[in-house]
């Protein structure tokens, strides 16, 4: 009896020493609007979802530096509860880090893509109707392998190769580059999805109370087979006064090479928000999207009335 008894207490503390030396984070985001939306001369009133979010992160210390650890992020509709895609098709990765860098396997966002566009869509976070429509974000996901690099005196780079998905002839590769020199940011990405690829450069920098960012982006069939090349360019500014933002953002995109005709467009977005708390926040933004006849955008426009809610 004293067997069993000193056995489960050494069973119940060496649990508590591998629980001790783990943490899991839960984070999310419920982001919902009231807008009034005209596409393509179609015009509706709706409560339109703002990529509302619920993920879980784990980390457990190893010893001698090295960490193991999970990431898991589920998209859902939070007018509807219904799930935006796959369950956990925002991210699902494990990872293993040290001081010689990152590790990871699985599901998980281009990093090419965060370190260029979104960068400077700040005044939604590029969600819903105002996000960015004319960035060519290259959907190679999943089944992805990446190394990230420790930071070297405020530089970052990851590279990532991911496996042949469905539509593409070959393997996705993905480059993302960020160096911060305070007030100054600056990043670089690149993705190849084997049948497209877009190379993107972006700038951000604060002055005071205004911060002023943007970004250039090249791709080739971005937005579909045999289009061919096109420039694309994004500028960005915010002024900051107490709780209140106020947001101004203009984007062009250029003719693609192979369509005949115009095939350009250009989007611009204003908007407003007032930070509640550090969590909560109410926002309105006015946006527009100008398509060309032949190009493969939609026209757009949407006034918006919307909360914002991080946990």
């Amino acid at each position: 009896m004293k067997r069993s008894l000193i056995l489960a207490s050494l069973a119940i503390a060496t649990t508590g020493s591998a629980f001790a030396q783990s943490s899991v984070t839960v984070w999310g985001r419920l982001n919902q609007s009231v807008e009034r939306i005209k596409v393509d001369g179609v015009t509706s009133k709706e409560i339109v979802d703002n990529s509302s979010r619920l993920g879980f992160r784990g980390v457990e210390d190893l010893g001698g530096g090295l960490k193991a650890g999970f990431a898991i992020e589920h998209g859902f509709d939070a007018s509807t509860g219904q799930a935006a895609t796959r369950f956990w098709g925002r991210g699902s990765e494990v990872f293993l880090s040290s001081n010689m860098g990152t590790l990871r396997l699985g599901n998980f966002t281009s990093e090419a893509y965060y370190a260029t566009a979104d960068y400077v869509s700040w005044h939604n976070h590029d969600t819903g109707t105002s996000s960015d429509a004319l960035y060519a974000y290259l959907p190679a996901n999943t089944n992805k392998v990446a190394y990230r690099t420790p930071e070297f005196s405020g530089l970052t780079a990851e590279v990532a190769v991911s496996e042949q998905q469905a539509g593409m002839t070959d393997r996705g590769y993905d480059v993302a580059v960020n160096y911060n020199l305070g007030a100054l940011s600056l990043g670089g990405g690149y993705q190849d999805s084997g049948n497209a690829n877009q190379f993107a450069l972006r700038a951000n920098y604060t002055l005071g109370a205004f911060t002023f960012g943007g970004y250039y982006q090249r791709d080739e069939d971005g937005f579909g087979d045999g289009l061919g090349d096109r420039n694309n360019f994004r500028l960005a500014g915010m002024y900051a006064m107490g709780a209140s933002e106020f947001h101004l953002n203009f984007g062009m995109a250029d003719d693609y090479s192979n369509i005949a005709g115009e095939s350009g467009a250009k989007q611009a977005t204003v908007a407003y928000g007032y930070n509640l708390s550090k969590r909560t926040r109410v926002y309105a933004f006015y946006t527009k999207v100008d398509a060309d006849a032949n190009s493969p955008y939609s026209d757009l426009s949407s006034v918006a009335l919307g909360v914002r809610h991080n946990f």
